[in-house]
């Protein structure tokens, strides 16, 4: 499932505990014969299933999963027997009158069931076609625990079992599954009976049924028939998508040494959203919302489509890691959702080699585990799960980035041979199974010939980042002797808890031969060759901060523009973080950053540019506001300038991603010139709906809706009631919410209790509220809060009213949030706890860089 990382922190699940494997292993599914009858007007379903299943112990009752559903019937062998629905263990229990005998035997179920408005179980997903009529699409999401709100199922990761679906469509509609279509029947009320093949032996979060008034594309790939699905009239904006996954096919057939074992990879769009997730790896099924999958050139920027292939990449990857070999149980979520993570990064690098993917990774991912690593928030990447609601609490930035930046680390350590020959070990042993962790160090250790537990244990086992400290250096006969402490970096006292890790690192002087070690405990000696510029985790392999002595940091300013890019990057973000952090001052930031110069690489001003928008929020309402904003524009608006503001023919892709990010800050920062440009553009739309270059749409867009005046948000409001592409208006609802104007938010509330839009189209407009009115958001969803949970995802209540206040500078929301926690079960409050210690860390960040930040300003004066 990919995920984002602001939206992730927000999931858990408002549903009752569920103890770890909580499914009795006496019976255990085979395969599952099932049947559903969804209809779409009603919002309901009917279903019926016959499961095979393998009697272990000789038992007088069976237990599985069942959520939201009417069971009217159940047998045991074709006979009748009483049940009894658990609704808080979300199980439903058979009794038998005697004992059913060890050995192979079926279990049956007749239900109805709902379809949800949300992304959960079986679903629906309204739109309008490009001809203003109305349409709805079905589909299924089952992760973590929802596939028993579509059929009576043993539920957990563990139970894999083979799945046999037979699906009523109406006439005309496509219907498609995990398998192809093995046979279509037109029934005599004209609907349709869809046969699937039967899957392999697969977890039930895996399966997939999806129906509409759709039109599939197709590609072949060696076996393998790739398709895109889309709503009908835009089949061809899958065509990237297409391409992509003909290359990444067999790329990843050859990286993992398994071929891809299914006949068919479909890749289904759907015109929605969700609150927590853009896509989910179904196998041979996977499912976008649209974004994520289908390109516009009419609309998309450069970054979008490279968004595109690295959702693609990583639900692609997840086909082997979490499909193929999946999980034992959601401890070890990270085995699937990590390793996804770090494959798009690696496929993007080795295929696409234009976008630096590696490199940029170490200024976007891995800052973005960091900045919660090292915090009170942080957990480790291996986490006890025993409720529903850590579940959801699971998919965050740990899992994804830290799991991400953790596996490059031991790559770098190993080797990419060896490293790659141990996953291919972990995947030819372990196919079609589960595990966990410590199965994949034991395969990677048998491959490279050196342990590897040792090392990963202190990352996976602990949360914390890691900090190494140069103590010591002194260059004699041509070699630098270095010592160096390992410690811990963190933002606050609770992550500053002392802890160890052995840390692998690189160290190298600048012309000079690397040189590698562990560092741990408080004095790890390094003789390294050469005596020129020290540089401490050379490329940022190591997951770990570096904190120079002043001399060592005075040679790498000096040099910084010899330092090659992963490095100028990683220099980058480790000064401004361990300014952050207390342990140097700013100015060591500002001194690097004023050395990146006019012809920079674009991953570095991308860096900047980020960077200074972060400094301006810490002091948004405060007299430092103002001068920042100034100082802002001041610096980006001459590289904007140099780089042009429309694209030019044949430009590096990340030119062009460094023009979004600067129209977008300059913007953002009240730009006259952006300004004037996006009100211009904007006012073309309405003639013509394509009127802004593709290349700075978003931006654009963002920035008129960020300075909109009382008119021009009608203008927007206008906009946005006629647009009929789904896509385009699911972008324009979030617009509504950006102004910075307090009294046009009130209004973008105000649209909250009408029946303008859809449900998931208010929940992205109460979030797109909270990103500039923090109190205003969350103070309106506490007083609405039924009206709030009316329209958002049941699977994100606990998290998504106490994240809207998440951006607010004033002191009394930590206590408003923990009043609303109190109304939560107590497994719900994670959420809340995160917010607000989010809060606090960036108020004592705030008060650490102040005195900083107001020298700074005063020299741009």
């Amino acid at each position: 499932m990919k995920i984002a990382f602001a939206a992730a922190l927000a999931l858990t699940v408002s549903a009752p505990a569920l103890a770890a494997g909580s499914l009795p292993t006496d019976v255990v599914p085979v395969v599952y014969d099932i049947a559903v009858t969804p209809n779409a007007q009603a919002m309901t379903f009917t279903g019926t299933e016959t499961v095979t299943v393998d009697v272990k112990t000789a038992t007088r009752t069976i237990t599985l999963n069942a959520a939201d559903l009417a069971i009217t019937a159940a047998n045991v062998d074709g006979k009748a027997v009483p049940f009894a629905l658990d609704k808080d263990r979300q199980q439903v229990v058979l009794t038998l009158p005697a004992t059913l005998g060890i050995g192979r035997h079926t279990v049956g179920f007749v239900w109805s069931g709902k379809i949800n408005q949300s992304a959960a179980g079986l679903f629906a997903i309204d739109y309008t076609n490009q001809d203003g009529s109305k349409a709805r699409m079905l589909a299924t999401q089952f992760e973590a625990p929802d596939a028993r709100r579509f059929a009576p199922m043993w539920d957990e990761p563990a139970f894999k079992a083979k799945f046999r679906l037979k699906a009523v469509a109406p006439a005309g509609q496509l219907a498609l599954s995990n398998m192809p279509v093995i046979s279509n029947v037109k029934q005599k009320d004209g609907t349709q009976l869809y046969s699937f093949a039967e899957t392999p032996v697969m977890s039930s979060y895996l399966l997939y049924l999806g129906m509409g008034d759709l039109e599939r594309k197709t590609v072949q790939a060696g076996n393998v028939e790739i398709g895109v699905v889309t709503r009908r009239g835009v089949a061809d904006q899958g065509d990237y998508a297409l391409a992509e996954a003909k290359r990444l096919l067999p790329y990843y057939n050859q990286y993992f040494g398994q071929p891809y074992p299914l006949p068919k990879l479909d890749m289904i769009a759907g015109p929605g959203s969700s609150q927590f997730f853009g896509a989910m790896e179904n196998w041979g099924a996977i499912f976008y919302f649209e974004p994520e999958l289908l390109f516009d050139p009419a609309r998309a920027t450069e970054s979008a489509k490279q968004r595109i292939f690295t959702v693609v990449a990583h639900e692609m990857a997840h086909q082997w890691f979490g499909d193929l070999v999946t999980m034992a149980w959601w401890d070890d979520l990270w085995l699937n959702e990590g390793f996804a993570s770090w494959m798009e990064t690696k496929s993007a690098a080795d295929l696409n080699p234009t976008w630096k993917a590696e490199a940029a990774a170490v200024s976007s991912s891995r800052e973005g585990a960091m900045s919660f690593d090292a915090t009170a928030a942080t957990h480790p990447i291996i986490r006890k799960i025993e409720t529903v609601d850590q579940i959801g609490e699971a998919f965050d930035g740990i899992t994804y980035a830290k799991g991400e930046a953790v596996i490059g680390m031991l790559e770098s350590t190993l080797g990419p041979d060896k490293f790659r020959d141990g996953i291919r070990r972990y995947m030819a042993k372990y196919k079609y199974g589960n595990t966990v962790t410590d199965q994949l160090w034991a395969e990677l250790s048998a491959a490279a010939g050196q342990p590897v537990a040792q090392i990963a244990h202190g990352y996976t086992l602990q949360g914390g980042v890691p900090l190494v400290t140069l103590t010591a250096a002194r260059c004699t006969g041509g070699t630098t002797n270095v010592t160096l402490a390992q410690g811990r970096f963190g933002m606050d006292a609770a992550s500053k808890t002392p802890q160890t890790w052995q840390v692998p690192l690189v160290v190298a002087t600048l012309d000079g031969a690397d040189t590698r070690a562990i560092v741990t405990g408080p004095a790890t000696n390094v003789a390294v060759k050469g005596c020129g510029t020290l540089l401490l985790n050379k490329g940022k392999g190591s997951y770990t901060r570096v904190l120079y002595d002043q001399p060592t940091h005075d040679a790498l300013v000096r040099d910084y523009t010899k330092l090659p890019l992963t490095d100028r990057l990683g220099t980058l973000a480790d000064d401004y973080a361990l300014a952050a952090g207390g342990y140097q001052d700013l100015s060591r930031y500002f001194a690097v950053m004023g050395r990146v110069g006019a012809n920079a690489d674009p991953l570095e001003w991308s860096l900047v540019s980020g960077r200074l928008s972060g400094l301006v929020a810490l002091y948004d309402n405060t007299p430092l506001e103002a001068p920042l904003r100034a100082r802002t524009v001041a610096i980006l608006a001459p590289v904007l300038s140099r780089i042009g503001f429309t694209a030019a023919a044949g430009e590096s892709p990340l030119v062009s991603n460094l023009r979004e990010s600067l129209v977008g800050q300059l913007g953002a920062n009240g730009d006259a010139e952006v300004l004037r440009q996006a009100r211009t553009y904007v006012g073309q739309l309405a003639t013509n709906p394509t009127a802004i270059p593709p290349a700075i749409r978003q931006p654009i867009l963002s920035t008129f809706a960020a300075n909109a005046t009382a008119a021009e948000w009608d203008q927007l409001l206008g906009l946005t009631k006629a647009e009929t592409n789904p896509v385009a208006r699911n972008r324009f609802v979030s617009l509504l919410g950006a102004a910075r104007d307090d009294a046009i938010a009130r209004r973008a509330i105000d649209l909250l209790k009408t029946d303008t839009f859809t449900a998931p189209q208010k929940a992205s407009l109460l979030r797109a509220i909270a990103g500039r009115h923090p109190d205003m958001a969350f103070d309106w969803a506490v007083a609405n809060r039924a009206t709030v949970e009316g329209f958002i995802e049941e699977s994100s209540r606990s998290g998504y009213i106490v994240g809207l206040g998440g951006g607010s500078n004033d002191p009394a929301m930590p206590a408003k949030i923990d009043a609303f926690a109190k109304t939560l079960p107590e497994t719900s409050r994670g959420a809340a706890k995160r917010v607000v210690s989010g809060i606090a860390v960036r108020k004592a960040v705030a008060d650490r860089l102040r005195p900083a930040v107001q020298t700074w300003v005063g020299k741009g004066a």
